[in-house]
């Protein structure tokens, strides 16, 4: 686990092609009328006016599309977007990139090797001959990328566009969409929650809440592709959730770069979008929240303790530390110091019993020093958190720490292997055996031999692959544990019908000979 970027990403592949599913959507070929708008957007095309293309003659059932996207749950839900666009105007999705007439690459620019393995799909794909149109927040960040600089680019808010985008690439055209969406002079929280989506797992719906963020952290270049915060409203969100569960969704994620400063900018906050969203999740499904940096959290933690012990939000709560020194931390202008950091932790252990805390650890900040190492050290030693992703410092362009002096490699690799070697010390789940959960199971392993529940506590509970628990809410018994998994034993209907008969006698002084008279 210590190997994942996000905690978003926990229970997939990070970097995954979309898999088509057309049951999820109507796909039809339509006439398309375009309104390109020149102060928002900036458009190149070969040597014809983009009003005089004939689009009626453009069939686009003709043309395959293979699209593969690297990064969070953010990027996830936008690819899901961009693939129910597509699919639904007559597009053909592959899964095989070597199938498709064009590669739609949708990227990431928190780290070095993500930006490598988007640029050598890029590069592969041109040399290949196929049609190349990129997105993400490589492109929006830096679009004159030499890679990049004559392809096609569709911007992180501009994902409604998608469908353009690609049919004039198509045609020979090149279209850069980049431009914000705006309110007046308020951004927005991006393109419409309302578009059709194609899900990687139809059991899953990933919502971002909002977009970019109100801080300015010196190693994140993420900042610089997503742009200041810009929230949906509250209503948008629940009515996506709402149609979510009608389409058969049992499990809602909300994602965004920092969903703890949700609605700053329109004058509401956090936990009032939660209040409204528990109002309308059905019993049988649950909601995990996304990524909140401290400063935002500590700001409602009687409300979030109150949320968090709610049946339908899982006891769960990713809160990125990064260091566990406040010098580093003030280096790295993350606007909150240790002590911060464990006012929250400790106010929700307290009053949330159980709840599953993760957090982030970059190892080797330019400024950190052994004595600021060990601090870190000394923080996750007391807190043993189950979920631990340590990163190695990425000098990532145009941030300020990439212009500091970078310390010798093996110093940070030392660290980092410490780090891990002290994470991997501990087995959280070591006394469970025996116990009994309840789990939403939703996913399958990435063994392909179990199915993937999760307790309300979002620890990873692995089962049977019974095509018949997928979205459904099961009881089992733990059997065995490993550093990052639970193994569950499903209490079957007898077993289960009769201990539930069994409490209800006891509780009423009837004979435990009545049991006799049920059969199952």
């Amino acid at each position: 686990m210590a190997s994942i970027d996000d905690i978003e990403d926990i229970g997939r592949d990070q970097t995954t092609a979309f898999r088509p599913n057309r049951s999820q959507v109507v796909a039809r070929v339509r006439k398309k009328s375009f309104n390109w708008r020149q102060s928002e957007d900036s458009i190149s095309t070969a040597d014809e006016d983009l009003d005089a293309l004939r689009v009626d003659s453009f069939l686009p059932n003709k043309f395959r599309i293979h699209v593969k996207t690297w990064g969070c749950a953010h990027n996830t839900s936008d690819e899901e977007y961009m693939a129910g666009l597509l699919a639904d105007y007559g597009f053909r999705l592959v899964s095989a990139a070597k199938d498709a007439h064009l590669l739609l690459l949708n990227s990431c620019t928190v780290k070095n090797p993500s930006e490598d393995h988007f640029r050598n799909e890029v590069l592969k794909g041109l040399n290949a001959g196929q049609q190349v149109v990129v997105s993400g927040c490589v492109p929006q960040s830096a679009p004159k990328l030499d890679y990049i600089s004559r392809l096609s680019i569709i911007g992180v808010q501009q994902i409604d566009r998608c469908v353009e985008v690609i049919e004039e690439t198509l045609k020979g055209n090149v279209v850069r969409l980049l431009g914000p969406k705006k309110d007046g002079k308020r951004k927005t929280g991006g393109s419409s929650l309302d578009m059709p989506k194609v899900r990687r797992n139809p059991l899953i719906e990933i919502i971002a809440i909002n977009t970019g963020c109100l801080n300015e952290c010196t190693y994140c270049k993420t900042r610089h592709a997503r742009g200041v915060l810009g929230s949906y409203t509250v209503d948008d969100i629940v009515q996506r959730a709402q149609k979510s569960f009608k389409e058969g969704v049992k499990e809602i994620w909300l994602t965004s770069e920092d969903t703890g400063a949700y609605g700053r900018d329109i004058g509401t906050n956090l936990p009032q979008l939660l209040y409204a969203l528990i109002a309308v999740i059905p019993d049988d499904c649950r909601l995990r929240l996304g990524m909140t940096n401290p400063p935002y959290i500590l700001e409602h933690l009687e409300a979030m303790a109150d949320i968090l012990l709610n049946p339908k939000i899982y006891s769960f709560l990713h809160i990125p530390v990064q260091s566990g020194s406040d010098c580093v931390l003030a280096d790295m202008k993350r606007e909150y110091c240790i002590e911060d950091f464990e006012q929250i932790v400790d106010f929700l252990k307290s009053k949330v019993k159980g709840i599953t805390i993760a957090t982030d650890i970059i190892c080797g900040f330019p400024t950190e020093t052994e004595a600021d190492f060990e601090e870190t050290m000394k923080l996750v030693k007391k807190y043993k958190f189950p979920s631990l992703f340590i990163n190695q410092f990425y000098p990532r362009p145009g941030t300020p720490a990439a212009k500091m002096k970078r310390l010798p490699n093996a110093e940070v690799k030392q660290r980092t292997k410490s780090l891990s070697d002290l994470f991997a010390s501990y087995k959280p789940y070591e006394n469970r055996i025996g116990t009994e959960e309840r789990v939403l199971v939703t996913e399958e392993s990435h063994d392909k031999r179990h199915y993937v529940g999760h307790n309300q506590f979002y620890e990873q509970i692995l089962v049977a692959k019974d095509e018949r628990f997928l979205g459904q809410m099961i009881d089992v018994v733990i059997t065995s544990t490993g550093k990052h998994f639970i193994m569950g034993s499903p209490i079957h209907g007898k077993s289960l019908f009769l201990k539930t008969i069994c409490s209800s006698l006891k509780s009423n002084r009837f004979s435990i000979k009545l049991l006799t008279q049920f059969s199952i």
